[in-house]
């Protein structure tokens, strides 16, 4: 499986980007999808995951209110809305998949990674 990040640039605190990550390849079924993040000089971190039919969402507390994970599986794309962004939010924004349906915050259980998209919130 291919992940694809798109989406991420520079916005002004207060604003909203919309990330996207586009799924490839011949097992993209049943993939539960997940966003972490990772700040310069800091770990990586979770942000959202969505479970496969997409009843089921859980998102950092730091982002709770601002941003929204949802799914297209016709288009096998996962999507970030983040509203009211802060400078706290700057990062490299990565996509992740757990295989059988299943989410986690933790971003050792990811089957699949992307290579990033970076968002920059500037005051």
């Amino acid at each position: 499986v291919q992940l694809v990040e798109s989406g991420g640039g520079l916005v002004q605190a207060g604003g909203s980007l919309k990330l996207a990550c586009a799924a490839s390849g011949p097992t993209t079924s049943y993939l539960a999808m997940h966003w972490f993040r990772q700040a310069p000089g800091k770990e990586r971190e979770f942000v959202a995951s969505i479970s496969w039919r997409g009843g089921s969402t859980n998102y950092a507390d730091s982002v709770k209110g601002r941003f929204t994970i949802s799914r297209d599986n016709a288009k096998n794309t996962v999507y970030l809305q983040m509203n009211d962004l802060k400078p706290e939010d700057t990062a490299v924004y990565y996509c992740a998949a757990k295989r059988y349906g299943t989410v986690s915050s933790s971003g050792d259980a990811m089957d699949y990674w992307g290579k990033g998209t970076l968002v920059t919130v500037s005051s």
